[in-house]
């Protein structure tokens, strides 16, 4: 191991006044402390421990966590912020790995422990931009980080800074005030993030150019609270039974929850014991106290530092009113008997405590419902059918409309509670116009206006054509780009909360993200359709003496192009040639393949079947494309009235005779095309009279999850037998509609029906 005394050789005293001067000490101060770092991990490592571990932050005491935590704590002192976190990014990795944390509970932390670089978030945009980033507030945070803002719908400020030295990127710094604190940063605290930023990337190098870089562990390390002052024995005492006297009871939760002190008319109002309650979070002991509601006061207490309050009922009858008062080192909570009514109890609290808006927990749970909804949405009609249920009523708006910029103009594509005749009128507004509406777009901004007085007072030439009397309009906004505006409005005035203000814009930003992948995903749906309909024959040969029939359904889910083809090929008078198949996949080299297989059976068509499926197979073995191909070759003799057969591992087909008895032909099955060039493909001769139907089809007609292939192939069989009087065209729908039917396909469905004609036709 290399020895500090080695280090300190070999560095310059420059090097160590730079690192001193980094973390306010002296050069001197600086060597003694990575001296004594470099004796504990010597000692440790004697002991049987690798290096590596001592170095990571799961080491314990002496792994150089504390020359961390020291910088931390000089930071938050220097700044009053009431959380902080440090990430770091091990070499090589791509993913931003939480260390340390002070000031935030870690079950709240516990979302971001892992946060990949490509993703949104402040810290991987600082690293990436390598620049502070500032959070001001709820409303600040929804329009950039829309995601985190639903799962964190709290009044709180944040900024993120790199931790750097030169070139090298060692993590980052996020740090968090109260709501109260004012927007934006102010130039001291910007240095001091700065500066602790600089002081923690000269300690992570030192760390690593020293042979012993310092790793997060799998858990992050949680620093304990900073606090104004010591307190001794006799305080402590004196406080506790300061406590005791307070009419009512209170207690002391620490910022994960649990509870650290608890009074005993506290215990008697809970109705538990006071042993019982320390060190457990309530709802442990406390079933009653297991609720949404409860958990996002304790939520807002912590991360905005502003006192709330919440009423909840002590099973059988019994409310209890529970004021929170937080600090960086955890909450204080009142507990006092209640009525029914939480407006009662407040009014007697000597300072009032808010409590939360009226239909808050029902709005979020139905925004976080919309969230995970949002993620099943395919197609545009399927995100604005979403939007359209869930989004009036969880902000009790009376209408909305969804618009996306389009060439140049806002065109609506969904609304409700709106006529259909003002729609008209505003679709297609020119981006150049100043409508609100196009404001919010091109800003990015949102607009709230509680009464028409104050939209009048924002857009002069308004005119009030809706009827409606509050609005919010919301710019749809992702990855920078201007997707569309959504507008919601309100019968009546309607004052909007900076809580709700946020949760809105929040709610914009992940319909916006919601649309633009819906929006991508039937332009691509739009293609892939398209490309598979130009593999495909556009119409098939006339051919005398011969009805045909076909089919083509496309999967319901997913954008790929399939591999499915069929195709008729007239060679002579009376000699026709049918084909059908099936490529493995569904993607573009599948429809490249299939595309190239109908051109080889073409172009060996008029050979005998097994010799068009033998050099059909010699040519993809040599292409070896990687993907295999079930195919079945038709050759028809209409003066004759027979059939020759081959197939390369294709599903059997059918053969319905003229008096409607029906056949699953059996033919001896040559291998997959693409498999073995030597393959060989025996022939099958049948007779193939006037009126007799021979349907070709591919896998996806028969094939779905726990059903026997066999079973469902003779089942399709028994359903073209019953098929009786019908024209080839409306057998053709019959059995698509019975597979439909039947079952859920999850495969492409080609389907051809060869009829001959009786004579004289």
């Amino acid at each position: 191991m290399v020895r500090c005394a080695v280090l300190a050789d070999r560095r310059t005293g420059a090097s160590w006044a730079q690192i001193g001067a980094g973390l306010g000490i002296s050069a001197e101060a600086a060597r003694c402390r990575f001296r004594r770092l470099e004796g504990s991990l010597s000692g440790a490592a004697g002991e049987g421990e690798s290096t590596r571990d001592l170095a990571g932050f799961g080491a314990g005491t002496g792994s150089g966590t504390h020359l961390l935590c020291a910088a931390l704590d000089q930071f938050m002192r220097e700044t009053d912020a009431s959380g902080a976190l440090v990430y770091l990014l091990p070499p090589g990795e791509r993913v931003l790995r939480l260390a340390v944390l002070r000031g935030v509970p870690r079950q709240i932390a516990a979302h971001w422990t892992q946060v990949p670089l490509a993703a949104r978030t402040p810290a991987t945009d600082a690293v990436r931009e390598r620049r502070l980033v500032w959070i001001g507030g709820q409303e600040e945070m929804a329009r950039h980080y829309p995601q985190m803002a639903l799962a964190l719908p709290y009044p709180f400020s944040a900024a993120a800074a790199p931790i750097t030295t030169g070139t090298t990127v060692w993590g980052a710094l996020v740090v968090r005030w109260p709501s109260s604190h004012p927007s934006p940063l102010t130039r001291h605290e910007r240095n001091a993030v700065r500066t602790s930023c600089r002081r923690l990337g000269l300690l992570l190098r030192q760390a690593a150019d020293s042979g012993h870089p310092l790793l997060p562990g799998s858990e992050p390390q949680v620093l304990a609270p900073l606090r104004a002052r010591a307190r001794g024995p006799t305080q402590e005492a004196a406080a506790a039974d300061f406590a005791e006297r307070l009419p009512g009871g209170c207690c002391t939760l620490d910022l994960d929850g649990r509870i650290t002190f608890i009074t005993t008319t506290a215990a008697d109002l809970l109705g538990a014991s006071a042993v019982d309650l320390l060190g457990v979070l309530p709802r442990q002991v406390l079933p009653w106290l297991d609720d949404p509601v409860v958990e996002d006061r304790y939520r807002a207490a912590v991360l905005s530092q502003k006192a709330t309050s919440f009423t909840a009922l002590r099973p059988p009858d019994r409310w209890l009113a529970f004021h929170l008062y937080p600090d960086v080192s955890g909450i204080s909570v009142r507990i006092a008997p209640a009525s029914p009514s939480p407006a009662s109890e407040t009014s007697e609290v000597l300072h009032p405590a808010p409590s939360a808006a009226p239909g808050r927990s029902t709005a979020h749970h139905l925004l976080m419902h919309l969230a995970a909804t949002l993620t099943e949405a395919v197609g545009v009609m399927d995100v604005i059918a979403r939007i359209d249920d869930l989004v009036p009523t969880a902000f009790e708006a009376q209408a909305l409309a969804l618009m996306i910029a389009e060439e140049g103009r806002l065109r609506i594509i969904g609304y409700r509670g709106y006529p259909a005749e003002l729609m008209d009128r505003f679709d297609g507004t020119p981006l150049a116009s100043n409508t609100p509406a196009v404001r919010v777009l091109t800003s990015g901004v949102p607009s709230f206006y509680a009464t028409f007085a104050d939209l009048k007072r924002a857009h002069p030439p308004a005119v009030l054509q809706d009827g409606k009397a509050a609005w919010a309009f919301l710019p749809l906004i992702t990855s920078g780009r201007p997707v569309g505006s959504l507008v919601l409005a309100y019968d009546r005035p309607h004052s909007f909360t900076p809580e709700e203000r946020a949760v809105l814009t929040a709610t914009a930003g992940l319909i916006a993200q919601a649309l633009d992948r819906a929006r991508l995903y039937d332009a691509n749906q739009a293609l892939a359709h398209s490309l598979q309909a130009s593999l495909l024959p556009q119409a098939l040969p006339r051919v005398p003496g011969l009805d045909v029939a076909t089919r083509y359904l496309p999967t319901a889910h997913g954008i790929d192009v399939g591999g499915d083809f069929y195709d008729l090929i007239h060679l002579d008078t009376d000699v026709a040639a049918a084909a059908i198949g099936d490529v493995q996949g569904h993607n573009v080299n599948a429809a490249a393949l299939m595309g190239q297989v109908r051109t080889a059976v073409h172009a060996t068509a008029g050979a005998s079947p097994g010799q068009v499926l033998a050099r059909t197979n010699r040519l993809l073995t040599d292409l070896d494309p990687g993907l295999f191909t079930s195919c079945l070759y038709v050759q028809l003799d209409l003066a004759r009235h027979r059939a020759c057969l081959a197939t390369a591992g294709h599903p059997p087909p059918l053969l319905r005779h003229p008096d409607l008895h029906t056949e699953i032909l059996t033919l001896t099955p040559g291998l997959l095309l693409g498999i073995d060039p030597a393959a060989e493909y025996p022939e099958t001769d049948i007779p193939l009279p006037p009126g007799a139907v021979l349907a070709l089809y591919t896998d996806g007609l028969v094939e779905t999850p726990g059903i026997d292939i066999d079973d469902a192939t003779a089942d399709l069989a028994a359903q073209l037998a019953q098929a009786r009087g019908q024209t080839l065209d409306a057998l053709a729908d019959t059995l698509i509609h019975h597979a439909q039917r039947s079952a859920p396909r999850n495969d492409d469905i080609a389907l051809l029906l060869i009829r001959p004609q009786q004579h004289g036709r």
